[in-house]
């Protein structure tokens, strides 16, 4: 049974820093690209960043290009997601999910807000 499992958010402020991770389980994490997205209220699901199977390559949305580094431990089956200087604009629920399957996490809130 696929697992992703997101923890990490929070209610931060303006300028601070947050790192969410994304547990994986029942497949073999290592062989997938995995993507976080994000999705604030009223507003449409945006892809935030993309890793490769082995992490050698990354993308990133220019919302969050130079803010944002995602990454991931193979041997941990855990993909992160680093976010610093964030914005109220970066308040959303955040999502990992696995690149060209329908396998989605429950989602982390993050809430950034003087």
């Amino acid at each position: 049974q696929v697992q992703l499992v997101e923890s990490g958010g929070g209610l931060v402020q303006p300028g601070e820093s947050l790192r969410l991770s994304c547990a994986a389980s029942g497949f073999t994490f290592s062989a997938y690209v995995m993507r976080w997205y994000r999705q604030a209220p009223g507003k449409e699901r945006e892809l935030v960043a993309t890793i490769t199977s082995a992490g050698g390559s990354t993308n990133y949305a220019d919302s969050v290009k130079g803010r944002f580094t995602i990454s991931r431990d193979n041997a941990k089956n855990t993909m992160y997601l680093q976010m610093n200087s964030l914005t109220p604009e970066d308040t959303a629920v955040y999502y990992c999910k696995v690149f060209a399957k329908d396998w989605w996490g429950q989602g982390t809130q993050v809430t950034v807000s003087s």
